[in-house]
């Protein structure tokens, strides 16, 4: 039987506490993240949340071990590959993707990297002078020319598509051009609550735009209520007021005199009366 080191033990044991410990837990891939980048992120995401890099394996022992306390939280396993941790906080896993998705920069490539969008370069000066960047641009496939005494990018090009490899000079151009086209940092894959795994498709939601849509659901649906005669404690007072204000508007077109309408019926007879005079003195 192979020999299991005493700290693994112990770093399981912390592990499991810290998953039975706050009430939402997410594992985040952290690979390919320079150390300098990575500890402005844990910064960042430090008042909030508790982050712990480990081995997957351990990681994996952890969610077990804590997954006879709290049902499901080892269906999170599924979600751990490559270089993983766990983030543990009591914030809302919307607002955790989104506050880590803040933290997301973009950097320069190196080559050989996919490229997640459409790679451009737009139409316009450059900072080179005129001299031999103008073949080396041309040699990876960027317009260039000599234009006015300036190295000009003459249209604009896709220069790596989306889901393709970057090749090495290409990058190296893209980096003298200060094209920065890598997004590095930490990648929230799931997170578990009360039960429930929420992955990463689900989470990623614009949350200006998502409210926007609730609260014009929610003004559709109080006018809805309003012309239907709903009655609730949102809409009985707008209900009360639209009932006045359409009781008092046909006591008036009908002439029902009261202490509500008198002294807009006298006002009205006074402007009739008025109009009435100014005919016969025509």
């Amino acid at each position: 039987m192979a020999h299991i080191a005493e700290w693994k033990y112990g770093e399981v044991k912390e592990l499991t506490a810290l998953l039975t410990d706050k009430k939402i837990i997410g594992i985040i891939g952290m690979g390919g993240i320079p150390a300098p980048q990575m500890q402005q992120m844990r910064s960042g995401l430090h008042e909030n949340a508790i982050v712990r890099s480990a081995k997957n394996k351990l990681i994996f022992r952890a969610l077990d071990e804590a997954g006879k306390n709290v049902k499901g939280l080892n269906a999170l396993k599924e979600s751990v590959n490559g270089q993983s941790a766990i983030i543990a906080t009591d914030m809302n896993p919307f607002k955790l993707f989104a506050q880590i998705k803040s933290t997301r920069t973009m950097a320069p490539a190196r080559g050989g990297e996919t490229a997640t969008h459409d790679i451009m370069v737009r139409a316009g000066d450059t900072p080179f002078k005129p001299g031999p960047v103008v073949g080396e641009l041309q040699k990876v496939g960027i317009p260039a020319a000599i234009q006015e005494g300036k190295v000009v990018i003459k249209t604009d090009k896709v220069i790596v598509p989306e889901g393709k490899k970057i090749p090495t000079d290409v990058a190296q151009m893209l980096a003298r051009l200060e094209i920065f086209p890598v997004e590095i940092g930490m990648t929230l894959h799931a997170v578990f609550e009360d039960g429930d795994i929420f992955k990463a498709d689900v989470l990623d939601i614009d949350i200006d735009e998502f409210m926007g849509r609730m609260k014009q659901a929610s003004s559709n649906a109080f006018n809805l209520a309003i012309e239907t005669g709903w009655i609730n404690e949102l809409t009985i007072q707008p209900l009360l007021m639209k009932a006045y204000n359409n009781a008092f508007t046909l006591a008036c077109e009908q002439g029902i005199v009261n202490k509500e309408t008198i002294k807009h019926l006298v006002s009205k007879a006074n402007a009739n009366m008025l109009a009435l005079k100014n005919k016969t003195n025509q």
